[in-house]
Protein backbone atom coordinates (compact mmCIF):
# COMPACT_ATOMS: atom_id res chain seq x y z
CA UNK A 1 0.00 0.00 0.00
CA UNK A 2 1.14 3.29 -1.17
CA UNK A 3 2.17 5.59 1.90
CA UNK A 4 2.80 8.58 -0.87
CA UNK A 5 1.53 12.64 -0.21
CA UNK A 6 1.81 15.41 -2.83
CA UNK A 7 0.35 18.22 -2.68
CA UNK A 8 -2.11 19.94 -5.32
CA UNK A 9 -3.93 23.57 -4.76
CA UNK A 10 -6.30 25.46 -6.96
CA UNK A 11 -8.27 28.48 -7.16
CA UNK A 12 -11.76 28.45 -9.03
CA UNK A 13 -13.32 31.20 -7.03
CA UNK A 14 -15.27 29.75 -3.93
CA UNK A 15 -13.44 27.13 -1.99
CA UNK A 16 -16.47 26.06 -0.83
CA UNK A 17 -17.96 24.40 -4.21
CA UNK A 18 -14.28 23.39 -4.98
CA UNK A 19 -14.28 21.00 -2.45
CA UNK A 20 -16.85 18.38 -4.10
CA UNK A 21 -15.69 17.79 -6.73
CA UNK A 22 -12.14 16.66 -5.57
CA UNK A 23 -13.86 14.65 -2.13
CA UNK A 24 -14.69 11.66 -3.95
CA UNK A 25 -12.40 9.58 -5.20
CA UNK A 26 -9.80 7.06 -3.65
CA UNK A 27 -5.94 8.22 -3.32
CA UNK A 28 -7.58 11.76 -2.12
CA UNK A 29 -6.54 12.02 1.62
CA UNK A 30 -8.12 15.52 1.57
CA UNK A 31 -9.18 18.59 0.64
CA UNK A 32 -8.61 21.56 2.81
CA UNK A 33 -9.97 25.28 2.15
CA UNK A 34 -7.85 27.95 2.61
CA UNK A 35 -6.02 31.26 1.03
CA UNK A 36 -2.53 31.40 -1.15
CA UNK A 37 -0.79 34.28 -2.78
CA UNK A 38 -1.00 36.87 -0.98
CA UNK A 39 1.21 39.68 1.15
CA UNK A 40 -0.72 39.60 4.74
CA UNK A 41 0.39 36.46 7.30
CA UNK A 42 -2.34 34.72 8.58
CA UNK A 43 -4.88 36.08 7.10
CA UNK A 44 -8.61 35.50 8.20
CA UNK A 45 -11.79 35.20 6.17
CA UNK A 46 -12.91 38.63 6.39
CA UNK A 47 -9.66 40.10 5.44
CA UNK A 48 -9.85 38.03 2.54
CA UNK A 49 -13.10 38.80 1.10
CA UNK A 50 -12.42 42.21 0.94
CA UNK A 51 -9.92 41.59 -2.11
CA UNK A 52 -7.64 43.70 -0.69
CA UNK A 53 -4.86 41.15 0.46
CA UNK A 54 -3.73 39.77 -2.77
CA UNK A 55 -4.64 36.29 -1.40
CA UNK A 56 -6.82 33.50 -3.86
CA UNK A 57 -9.51 31.46 -2.00
CA UNK A 58 -7.71 27.74 -3.00
CA UNK A 59 -8.26 24.33 -2.08
CA UNK A 60 -5.13 22.40 -0.88
CA UNK A 61 -5.83 18.34 -1.64
CA UNK A 62 -3.17 16.03 -0.42
CA UNK A 63 -3.65 13.34 -2.35
CA UNK A 64 -1.22 10.04 -3.25
CA UNK A 65 0.10 10.05 -6.78
CA UNK A 66 0.38 6.33 -7.22
CA UNK A 67 -3.19 6.20 -6.74
CA UNK A 68 -4.22 9.28 -8.72
CA UNK A 69 -2.16 11.37 -10.32
CA UNK A 70 -1.77 15.15 -10.60
CA UNK A 71 -3.13 15.02 -14.38
CA UNK A 72 -5.88 13.80 -13.27
CA UNK A 73 -6.64 16.36 -10.81
CA UNK A 74 -6.04 18.77 -13.60
CA UNK A 75 -8.78 17.11 -15.53
CA UNK A 76 -11.47 17.90 -12.85
CA UNK A 77 -9.89 21.41 -11.76
CA UNK A 78 -10.79 22.53 -15.70
CA UNK A 79 -14.30 21.38 -16.19
CA UNK A 80 -15.09 23.64 -12.65
CA UNK A 81 -13.99 26.87 -13.84
CA UNK A 82 -14.60 29.24 -16.42
CA UNK A 83 -10.75 30.27 -17.59
CA UNK A 84 -11.59 33.12 -19.49
CA UNK A 85 -12.54 35.07 -16.41
CA UNK A 86 -10.03 37.64 -15.01
CA UNK A 87 -12.26 39.14 -12.63
CA UNK A 88 -14.22 36.36 -10.18
CA UNK A 89 -15.52 33.06 -10.90
CA UNK A 90 -19.38 33.79 -11.45
CA UNK A 91 -21.19 35.08 -9.21
CA UNK A 92 -17.55 35.40 -7.12
CA UNK A 93 -16.31 38.93 -8.07
CA UNK A 94 -13.12 40.04 -7.78
CA UNK A 95 -9.32 39.00 -7.22
CA UNK A 96 -9.59 36.58 -4.47
CA UNK A 97 -12.40 34.55 -6.36
CA UNK A 98 -9.93 34.36 -9.59
CA UNK A 99 -8.97 30.74 -10.56
CA UNK A 100 -5.50 29.67 -10.84
CA UNK A 101 -3.11 26.69 -10.98
CA UNK A 102 -0.36 26.83 -7.99
CA UNK A 103 2.52 24.42 -8.62
CA UNK A 104 4.66 23.05 -5.83
CA UNK A 105 7.10 21.31 -8.45
CA UNK A 106 8.15 21.80 -12.17
CA UNK A 107 6.27 18.52 -13.19
CA UNK A 108 3.08 20.21 -11.65
CA UNK A 109 4.27 23.22 -13.55
CA UNK A 110 4.93 21.68 -16.99
CA UNK A 111 1.49 19.79 -16.40
CA UNK A 112 -0.86 22.68 -15.76
CA UNK A 113 0.99 24.90 -18.70
CA UNK A 114 0.26 21.43 -21.28
CA UNK A 115 -3.24 21.63 -20.09
CA UNK A 116 -4.20 24.75 -20.51
CA UNK A 117 -2.34 25.33 -23.76
CA UNK A 118 -4.41 22.07 -24.53
CA UNK A 119 -7.75 24.32 -23.36
CA UNK A 120 -6.37 27.03 -25.69
CA UNK A 121 -5.69 24.36 -28.75
CA UNK A 122 -9.05 23.20 -28.22
CA UNK A 123 -11.00 26.46 -29.48
CA UNK A 124 -14.04 25.78 -27.27
CA UNK A 125 -13.61 29.10 -25.30
CA UNK A 126 -13.79 32.34 -27.95
CA UNK A 127 -11.87 34.39 -25.43
CA UNK A 128 -8.21 33.76 -24.17
CA UNK A 129 -7.75 31.86 -21.49
CA UNK A 130 -6.20 33.74 -18.66
CA UNK A 131 -6.30 31.04 -15.64
CA UNK A 132 -2.80 31.26 -14.17
CA UNK A 133 -0.06 29.43 -13.21
CA UNK A 134 1.58 30.11 -10.41
CA UNK A 135 4.13 28.87 -8.14
CA UNK A 136 2.78 27.65 -4.52
CA UNK A 137 3.42 29.87 -1.61
CA UNK A 138 2.33 29.64 1.98
CA UNK A 139 -0.80 27.94 2.66
CA UNK A 140 -3.18 29.25 5.59
CA UNK A 141 -5.80 26.91 6.66
CA UNK A 142 -9.76 28.84 5.87
CA UNK A 143 -11.21 29.14 9.23
CA UNK A 144 -13.11 25.89 10.84
CA UNK A 145 -16.67 26.33 9.53
CA UNK A 146 -15.47 26.66 5.83
CA UNK A 147 -14.09 23.14 5.73
CA UNK A 148 -16.01 20.53 4.21
CA UNK A 149 -18.50 23.19 3.83
CA UNK A 150 -21.14 21.24 1.40
CA UNK A 151 -21.23 18.57 4.45
CA UNK A 152 -21.86 20.67 7.09
CA UNK A 153 -23.94 23.12 5.37
CA UNK A 154 -25.77 20.98 2.65
CA UNK A 155 -28.90 23.06 2.26
CA UNK A 156 -27.08 26.54 1.86
CA UNK A 157 -24.14 25.06 -0.14
CA UNK A 158 -26.86 23.51 -2.60
CA UNK A 159 -28.77 26.94 -2.47
CA UNK A 160 -25.68 29.26 -2.95
CA UNK A 161 -24.18 26.65 -6.09
CA UNK A 162 -27.49 27.07 -7.61
CA UNK A 163 -27.57 30.87 -7.96
CA UNK A 164 -23.85 31.13 -8.76
CA UNK A 165 -24.55 29.81 -12.12
CA UNK A 166 -21.12 27.75 -11.88
CA UNK A 167 -23.51 24.73 -12.98
CA UNK A 168 -25.16 25.92 -15.93
CA UNK A 169 -21.62 27.00 -17.45
CA UNK A 170 -20.11 23.82 -16.90
CA UNK A 171 -23.53 21.94 -18.37
CA UNK A 172 -23.10 24.63 -21.47
CA UNK A 173 -19.19 24.53 -21.69
CA UNK A 174 -17.51 21.33 -20.54
CA UNK A 175 -20.51 18.79 -20.97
Amino acid sequence: MSKQTALATFAGGCFWCMVKPFDQFEGIHQVVSGYMGGHVKHPTYEQVKTGKTGHFEVVQISYDPNVFSFQQLLDIYWPQVDPTDDGGQFHDRGSQYRAAIFYHDEEQKQLAEQSKQSIIDSGRFQQPIVTEILPASTFYRAETYHQDFYKKNKKYYQEDRAKSGRDEFIENHWA
